[in-house]
């Protein structure tokens, strides 16, 4: 698995930040290739982040809700799906794929922040799918 220290830089005989952009398939194991597709949830859990890395949004975001760590965020990176950048939203069970105009932080750790903080402003903004449905069906 590929290690990244404080600074967000891989370590030497890591893999690529951009393997799945650059190799839209991405089958690596044994089982992705049985089943023709990518395994998403293969990052290294163990990549705590990087609290210096926080974008503003973020800090704004942790400081309102009270919050000392990142809290259910901490398991939010950026991922890829068919080769385009995406974060999996759990609330729609479905990748957001990131705009194709957005340029992408060249370490893991960068774009993990950045998924981050838009997986908040879409779940948050009056396009996401719950929100149709939180007018639709709130009782109070």
């Amino acid at each position: 698995m590929a290690r990244s220290d404080k600074n967000g830089k891989v370590s030497k005989g890591a893999a690529d930040v951009d393997k799945y952009l650059k190799d839209a398939a991405g089958l690596d194991t044994d089982r992705e290739k049985v089943i023709g597709q990518h395994i998403g949830y293969r990052y290294d859990v163990n990549l705590l982040p990087d609290y210096d890395k926080l974008t503003p949004f973020l800090k704004d975001y942790m400081e309102f809700m009270g919050w000392d760590d990142l809290n259910w965020l901490e398991d939010v990176h950026m991922g890829y799906e068919a080769g385009q950048p995406a974060i999996f939203d759990r609330n729609i069970n479905g990748w957001v794929r990131i705009p194709k105009s957005m340029k992408l932080p060249g370490n893991q750790q960068d774009r993990d922040m950045l998924a981050r903080e838009l997986l908040i402003r879409f779940q948050t903004s009056p396009n996401h799918p719950l929100h149709e449905l939180n007018k639709a069906y709130r009782k109070f």
